[in-house]
């Protein structure tokens, strides 16, 4: 894993290149503190910080290849690169280390783009080609692994992270408020886009290409309509199981002992009994926890760990260090947030790199895959167009831990009744969603004239706005929440900001491709249990206790942390002058809902903290990012 930056055409002469690269490296070293490396011409700078994971000794970076006409800069892991190094020797390629890199690299030389839809792995890189003075960057099927870059005039920035971008002298940030209203009304950058002005990302499954002007093409479409008539289950759960262990066993190919996350939910004991019978050591895991039992998962934690023997190490975030970290969490997040889950993450990942561990596997997607999320649930109730009797059960059954939904008093009640009919609309599935996130873009003074219209074309470009209402809940929820906050805020970057790399099972692209075929009812059953299958197929491996737990979403505390520690940061909020100063926000609106979430004695309802979250990190954001102060 690894941190690359890089300037194409940036300047007139290519004096300055080393330099500045070493300084936007500098700013991106807490991805890849074992080694960096530069090449530069007078056309051209390329960086690398490594974090050495496989073949320490070799693979070192940025790499030509042996005719010297392309230079890679490469993050990421390319999990089946054995196989394919052995099919490249068949083509007569001779490698000169062992390194995934360097399968890559001759991968390209081989294949050229077409290599791209052969790679099982997670990766962001960048390939320069020194005869046509081209230059690619690329990005894996999922968003796993970051890629900004800012085009301007025939000029070329790019980064794993836009912190980067703070190293140049003539680069500035400044907010792009219809971006981020976009954010606040789908809680995360869509998958091309920040929320600054002409900053944007390489999208998940896609290329660049710039020769001179950039093109960007899709290598890989989301399998999510391809629902088969299949009808044993059992078969359905053993190949469910086979692909899985297969995806585990690739994922632990590593030089250095690879841990794993274990939350108490189904998705970690997978991965990790998976982990443990394919393992030759102990296997160690991580969990975060929290002092309100509200939030807590210990037992289930404990039960997992002993029942699978592993060596477990649990972290108890406290409200108060959620407050002390934020702001340095934030910066390695680099985008609004709508809740504090990311910063426990980014604590947990300090924890592991002190125990020196520097892979680790995690459950992050199988809720994507495997229809485990209660939006899912959701969209085939409302779809049903039940009657209020049904709608008061499935209620209680999907939130048993939140009572004061239940009843016909429950502003949720209300929401399904107003939201049920219309499942061919594209957004039917996230319809409530968006309306109480609707909410938080009333901070801003300017909206746009249709927030949600670049994910409306977005999804219509890759043709998922006419699939069956389940399919594009799920293309909704890849293309936003789990590309843009899980595996971002919540995943790269809080891992990344300690050097540690997270690792997918569940996103490798034969399980997506096996569950996508799967009928709707093997993965959420007519009456509301999610991941039918996944739970069928692993049953035997895990406590009854664990394998029929009912999904619990991992959250931590929003508002109290703030409330509690009144940390000095928050006078960003708490001061008109200091909101008016960024330029974006309806002062007024914001300094009210800031009073009513910070004084009152009362929780506040998930859409104003929601609200509340997203203006302070904004507001932290321009002063880390657009002011480029150090926030202590």
């Amino acid at each position: 894993m690894c941190g690359i930056v890089g300037l194409w055409h940036w300047n007139d002469g290519g004096g300055e290149y080393p330099r500045a690269v070493e300084r936007m490296l500098a700013q991106v070293r807490h991805r890849g503190p074992d080694e960096t490396g530069c090449y530069s011409d007078d056309r051209v700078a390329l960086g690398t910080a490594r974090l050495c994971i496989i073949d320490a000794g070799g693979g070192h970076q940025p790499m030509l290849d042996p005719e010297r006409r392309f230079c890679l800069a490469y993050n990421g892991e390319i999990y089946n690169y054995v196989e394919l190094r052995h099919e490249l020797e068949s083509h007569g390629h001779r490698f000169e280390s062992r390194s995934d890199t360097e399968v890559l690299l001759r991968a390209w030389l081989q294949w050229g783009a077409g290599a791209l839809s052969r790679l099982n792995g997670m990766f962001a890189f960048a390939l320069y080609d020194r005869v046509q003075d081209s230059l690619v960057l690329a990005r894996d099927r999922f968003g796993e692994r970051p890629l900004f870059y800012r085009w301007s005039n025939g000029r070329l920035a790019f980064a794993s992270e836009l912190k980067a971008f703070l190293a140049l002298d003539d680069f500035e940030f400044s907010f792009d408020e219809p971006a981020l209203a976009s954010i606040f009304r789908t809680w995360t950058p869509l998958p091309e886009a920040t929320g600054f002005r002409d900053i944007r990302q390489v999208p998940p499954g896609s290329y660049v290409t710039f020769a001179p002007e950039p093109v960007v093409r899709r290598y890989y479409d989301l399998p999510l309509d391809r629902r088969s008539e299949q009808t044993d289950i059992d078969a359905a759960a053993n190949e469910t199981r086979t692909r899985l262990e297969a995806s585990v066993r690739l994922r632990l190919r590593s030089d250095v002992e690879v841990g794993t996350y274990l939350s108490g939910g189904i998705d970690s004991a997978v991965v990790t009994a998976l982990a443990v019978q394919c393992s030759t050591r102990t296997v160690r895991t991580f969990s975060v926890g929290f002092e309100e039992t509200e939030f807590d998962e210990a037992p289930a934690q404990r039960i997992m760990s002993e029942r699978l023997g592993t060596r477990h190490h649990r972290l108890v975030v406290s409200n108060a260090a959620i407050a002390a970290a934020f702001p340095d969490a934030l910066r390695h997040a680099e985008a609004p947030v709508f809740r504090t889950a990311f910063v426990p993450m980014y604590l947990l990942s300090r924890e592991v790199h002190a125990q020196g561990i520097k892979v680790v596997l995690t459950g992050e997607g199988a809720d994507e895959v495997f229809l485990g999320y209660d939006i899912f649930k959701e969209t085939k109730i409302r779809s049903s167009a039940a009657g209020d009797d049904e709608i008061r059960r499935m209620i209680a059954a999907l939130y048993p831990y939140e009572s004061h939904l239940h009843g016909d008093a429950s502003p949720l009640f209300a929401l399904f009744k107003q939201f049920s009919g219309g499942a061919d609309d594209p957004f039917f599935s996230h319809h409530m969603r968006f309306h109480n996130s609707s909410f938080a873009t009333r901070l801003l003074r300017d909206q746009g004239d249709d927030p949600l219209r670049q994910l409306r074309d977005w999804m219509h470009a890759e043709g998922a706005d006419t699939w069956p209402a389940m399919a594009r809940a799920q293309w909704l929820e890849f293309r936003t929440l789990l590309a843009g906050y899980l595996l971002s805020s919540q995943g790269d970057r809080a891992g990344m900001a300690h050097s540690v790399e997270s690792r997918c099972p569940f996103l490798d692209p034969d399980v997506v491709d096996a569950a996508s075929r799967l009928p709707e009812d093997f993965l959420l059953s007519p009456s509301g249990e999610e991941k039918r299958v996944l739970r069928a197929a692993f049953a035997d491996l895990l406590p009854p206790e664990i394998a029929t737990r009912p999904k619990l979403p991992y959250r931590a505390p929003d508002v109290q942390p703030f409330r509690d520690a009144k940390p000095d940061y928050l006078e960003s909020v708490l001061s008109e002058r200091e909101l008016d100063a960024v330029g974006i926000f309806d002062t007024r609106f914001a300094s009210k809902l800031v009073k009513k979430v910070l004084s009152s004695d009362a929780p506040a309802s998930p859409r104003e903290s929601q609200a509340f979250l997203f203006l302070l990190s904004t507001a932290l954001l321009d002063r880390l990012f657009c002011k480029r102060e150090a926030l202590t």
